[in-house]
């Protein structure tokens, strides 16, 4: 097997977007304050779509589930960044977050640049990680799953 074979996500571009947006309904109902930290419901939300990403790598026998689900968590991180960004005012009841201390000093574009940019930064770390550890599942899963009949 060539290394680019082993390192490509081996679903198609489409089917990782829709593995990915199964997880950012989440991001606007957590934004519009319609789920809350710590319930049932939210806990579905956070914990349903990677399942079903795990689920779909091993259904499909994808070649590297941990690079596959590296990928969709990605994607998943990009919406993360954009629904919480465009909902940005609407999570923060109009009042965003503020720099503290000798920071509080910078004007209010500075505050917002710099917090938006941390919560980019946040979002694609999250989504990564997320995909990551979800992709360590498969790949575990994928090496106990015995070989389908006709399997090289």
């Amino acid at each position: 097997m060539s290394t680019t074979h082993r390192l490509a996500p081996g679903l198609s571009p489409p089917v990782l977007i829709l593995l990915a947006a199964l997880a950012a309904p989440r991001v606007i109902l957590h934004d519009l304050g319609l789920i809350g930290e710590g319930t049932f419901v939210n806990a579905l939300f956070v914990f349903v779509p990677p399942l079903v990403w795990i689920a779909v790598v091993l259904w499909r026998r994808a070649p590297n589930p941990f690079v596959t689900l590296l990928v969709v968590g990605a994607l998943y991180g990009l919406m993360l960044v954009i629904g919480h960004q465009i909902l940005w005012n609407v999570a923060w009841e109009g009042e965003p977050p503020r720099l503290g201390g000798s920071l509080s000093a910078l004007p209010p574009l500075a505050h917002e640049v710099i917090t938006r940019g941390a919560a980019v930064v946040s979002g694609l770390v999250t989504g990564t990680v997320v995909g990551a550890l979800a992709g360590l599942v498969a790949l575990a899963g994928s090496r106990i799953l015995p070989e389908r009949a006709g399997s090289p």
